[in-house]
């Protein structure tokens, strides 16, 4: 059983100890209850109705437990949930048997002394009671409950009931969240009673804990909160220098304060118990001379009065805050603090931090993630990163991805909901077009791709111990299984946003989901069965180099299938990982699409028996981290079906015969330098991929010869062949990534036929930073490898390999580069290219071999254009023993005088071919 599980039970087994023994709840009498908001991860809803208002809720706060009833009225009414409430409140192995009643509500008492319970009936509450348990009414806890908060902290239990909108309609111009009495005890547990009323309803009480899509919504309306925080404030100066993290405004009282125009966060706040709460997404924020009108009023927001002392971490803080008129000091955490500003890359008092929030204090915040995201690779920043463990609780979370300097209007207060983006209200209003077919506004239909992200990034919480986080799962589980997902293909794409935000969510709630195989037939419709193989032995050695490498397995599995893989020990721990698909490639910033926008999953190699499983299928990979170096290695796959896999040296033609026709959708032809991951149906009628082989064997010896490399790539490369990719007909990396028509082209693969872009992408992974001048020749040097392979492989001369090579454009190109005046902005691609082939058709590719052997013993290399240019000029120069300074310098470089005086006791290549145009 996982945690996630262990974490569910325990909030159910809570749930089921207080409803014992109830059918219903008849909630349709005299009594008016409030409406409830629940925060945290804590809080966890007893009674809702078809509105989805809870009415009746209990969570945990420090190592106490505390009931909220929405009318005081219900103690009275439901003496067997009130016996059920005392029960659980006393908590698990407490023998303390006394209950403190308060006097206003001292029916309870009657009620409790039939059953074994101490009851006193009391008229305040006090330390020196020495109950187990507290009951009182929401009106009678006292302006300052601290001492029974400090109760609640250390192990008591309290229930405590009551309305909050009678005294919110006598106090219309407070804050209920933080004055009414009541919110003073069970906001600090993360529950508040609202001036909302509940609906009246005659409830059943369901085996689980109540979950509806209505309960989606937010806890307030925040306009009040932000004409107090944007008082003289028209706009955001963030400078450029500064890059910020997005921050994700996901709690029912969070709020987002500054924004994008397209409606990403980079300030935010929100309440958190009885205190309050202010995200600035970059540290750097907190300093800024042009924000001190906002953070004037954002301090005064966080100290709500008290006029207390602010603690503050980061020192260019210091002097903008101290100008708010309340006392500043420079410490780190303290208790006694009114406001305590830190960075969110704080690591320790988190625990501290949170209660000194939930108790009443203020929290300014300052920093991103993205940077966090960028350097732990593979880690989860919404659980990992510190800040988050602070934050996430509060309904906000920084993201991995970034927001740019500029100028952005502030919020219009009246306006800040309807007219900016807010999670939680997008998401019940996306879930009441779904299930109540409710019309969405343009503004609405325009975020929902945004939503859908957003929900993605959300579920990687993971957080089942959260009430609101199995709200929001089990509102998306419903909404997929009443619109399905769309099944999307290249015959079959999909551009609405309706359709984006669905394909966006399934995989992850497929992932997090507590029940993934009845969620699967709403998601995939056709999956046809498929023939397996049973435990399926692989070995392997591995040398990597420095990066990762997949290693091929010649396995699949069909989407929703699971299995389990045994690893060897040694390889356990130490960074290695399971893959489930070789489509890498995200789709997710796609106007149209033609497969979800991902569809490979990882799974970290933490144990020696792993499960796994991939929504959308996939081959199976093994993943060795860079630098690692094991031999005669073996896993075990429990049951898998198998592809078209041939290695060379390894599958016979025996074995080929039959592999071919292996049910698989994906194939894998591994080959000593290049793997190919393609569609199966190309290579069904593949007889002979031992010659298929020979040739890119000797195209890829071909790209390593001009690189000046060895022929064993320390990495082999990879093809991948797909529906559908992030950019461009084929991009390089690790895989190179092409259209999936593009298969053909691959396997087909033959002298004197052409095949100018794959070897372009494989020229791109030969490029080198220290001979490269971006922009200008990144779609340029690759194809010095298209030209050559095509002439030295497969027999076709440059001009008949592409058409932009024949000698009418070449020489086209550079009479009209000269005529431009030979602008550096115009030498680019193919203009940038024929520079190279005049050096080649001179010199000959032995020159191009020797200059990248030249640089592969070269370091501390210049970082700009100029420099690199002018250390290229005088490498070629040496490196064929002329003076080639004049050819470049007609080509518009821009090489300095030194360069030329390094090279003057060389001859001058004097009949160069730009001399024809001078």
């Amino acid at each position: 059983m996982s945690s996630n599980q262990v974490l569910i039970s325990q909030d159910e087994q809570a749930y089921m100890s207080l409803m014992r023994g109830l059918k219903e709840l008849d909630l349709q009498g005299s009594y008016v209850p409030s409406d409830l908001v629940l925060i945290g991860d804590h809080a966890f809803p007893l009674a809702m109705n078809s509105q989805g208002q809870v009415l009746m809720a209990a969570s945990l706060y420090g190592s106490g437990r505390i009931v909220v009833l929405g009318h005081e009225g219900y103690l009275t009414a439901f003496p067997a949930l009130v016996e059920n409430a005392v029960i659980w409140l006393r908590g698990d192995g407490s023998d303390n048997l006394c209950v403190g009643v308060h006097r206003n509500v001292c029916a309870v008492a009657d009620n409790l002394q039939k059953s074994s319970f101490q009851v006193e009936v009391v008229g305040a509450f006090s330390d020196k009671l020495g109950v187990g348990v507290y009951v009182t009414d929401a009106y009678s806890v006292g302006s300052d409950p601290t001492d029974l908060v400090a109760f609640l902290k250390a192990g008591g239990g309290v229930l405590i009931a009551g309305q909050a909108w009678g005294w919110a309609a006598d106090h219309p111009k407070e804050n209920t969240l933080h004055q009414f009495d009541g919110n003073k005890v069970s906001g600090v547990a993360g529950i508040y009673f609202t001036e909302r009323c509940g609906e009246l309803e005659n409830l059943p009480v369901y085996p689980q804990i109540p979950s509806s899509w209505m309960s989606v919504v937010l806890g307030k309306d925040f306009e009040d909160d932000l004409q107090f925080l944007l008082q003289g404030v028209s706009e955001f100066q963030v400078p450029c220098n500064l890059t910020a993290s997005e921050v994700l405004v996901h709690g029912p009282l969070a709020f987002p304060i500054a924004t994008t125009g397209d409606g990403r966060a980079f300030l935010a706040g929100g309440y958190y118990g009885q205190g309050r709460v202010i995200v600035a997404t970059h540290e750097g924020f907190l300093g800024l001379e042009s924000m001190a009108p906002f953070w004037q009023n954002a301090i005064h927001w966080l100290d709500e009065g008290r006029r207390g002392v602010v603690g503050v971490m980061v020192d260019p803080a210091l002097n903008i805050l101290s100008k708010s008129g309340l006392k500043c000091e420079k410490t780190d955490f303290r208790k006694d603090l009114s406001v305590f500003v830190c960075t969110a890359y704080i690591s320790e008092h988190l625990e501290e931090i949170k209660n000194f929030v939930a108790e009443g204090g203020g929290l300014l915040i300052g920093g991103h993630a993205w940077w966090w995201a960028y350097t732990h690779a593979g880690q989860n920043p919404l659980t990992e990163f510190s800040g988050n463990k602070i934050l996430n609780q509060m309904g906000l979370s920084l993201l991995g991805a970034t927001i740019g300097g500029g100028s952005y209007k502030a919020l219009v207060p009246s306006q800040a909901i309807k007219d900016s983006y807010h999670f939680r209200h997008l998401l019940y209003r996306f879930a009441a077009h779904v299930t109540a077919g409710e019309e969405l506004s343009q503004h609405e239909e325009r975020c929902l791709k945004r939503l859908g992200n957003d929900c993605n990034v959300y579920l990687q919480m993971e957080a089942h111990d959260s009430s609101h986080y199995r709200q929001v799962l089990a509102t998306l589980t419903d909404v997929l299984k009443r619109s399905g997902l769309p099944q999307v293909s290249d015959s079959c794409p999909i551009n609405s946003p309706k359709d984006h935000l669905l394909l966006a969510v399934g995989t992850q709630v497929y992932k997090v989901c507590p029940d993934p195989d009845a969620l699967l037939p709403y998601l995939i419709k056709d999956n046809p069965m498929m023939p397996v193989v049973y435990n399926h032995r692989i070995k392997f050695d591995v040398n990597t180099a420095d990066w990762e490498e997949w290693i091929s397995t010649g396995l699949y599995l069909s989407p929703g299938m699971k299995t389990y893989i045994a690893i060897p020990p040694q390889i356990v721990n130490m960074d290695w990982k399971i893959q489930i698909g070789c489509q890498t490639d995200s789709l997710h910033h796609s106007e149209e699409l033609k497969r979800p926008p991902s569809v490979h999953e990882r799974f970290p190699v933490s144990s020696e028996m792993i499960q796994v499983w991939n929504l959308w299928g996939g081959l199976i990979y093994l993943v060795a981290p860079p630098k690692t170096q094991v031999k005669g290695l073996e896993v075990i796959v429990q049951m898998a079906v198998p592809a078209p896999y041939y290695k060379s040296g390894v599958t016979t033609a025996a074995e080929w015969s039959l592999l071919r026709t292996a049910p698989s959708p994906w194939a894998e032809l591994e080959f000593e330098n290049i793997i190919l991951a393609i569609p199966s149906d190309a290579v069904r009628d593949l007889e002979r991929p031992d010659e298929l082989a020979a040739l890119w064997d000797e195209i890829m010896r071909a790209i390593a010869d001009l690189a000046a490399k060895p022929h064993k790539f320390p990495r082999k490369e990879r093809f991948v062949t797909d529906v559908q990719i992030s950019h461009g007909w084929m991009h390089a990396g690790y895989p190179i990534m092409a259209q999936k028509v593009s298969a053909a082209e691959l396997v087909g693969v033959k002298k004197g036929k052409e095949m100018w872009g794959p070897i372009h992408e494989l020229g791109h992974n030969q490029q080198r930073g220290c001979w490269e001048f971006p922009p200008h020749t990144t779609e340029c040097t690759c194809n010095l490898w298209s030209v050559y392979v095509h002439e030295e492989v497969l027999g076709l001369h440059r001009a008949q390999a592409h058409g932009n090579m024949t000698a009418e454009n070449r020489q086209c190109r550079a009479m009209n580069y000269v005529a431009e005046c030979r602008k550096l902005e115009s030498w680019d691609m193919w203009v940038a290219l024929e520079t190279y082939m005049q050096l080649q058709d001179r010199f000959g590719w032995d020159a191009f071999k020797k200059v990248f052997a030249a640089y592969h013993h070269m370091s501390d290399f210049p970082g700009d254009n100029k420099g690199k240019m002018n250390l290229y000029a005088e490498t070629f120069s040496q490196t064929v023993g002329m003076d080639l300074t004049g050819f470049f310098k007609a080509w518009g470089w821009p090489i300095e005088t030194a360069t030329e005086q390094k090279l003057s006791q060389l001859p001058s290549w004097n009949d160069h071919p730009m001399t024809q145009y001078d």
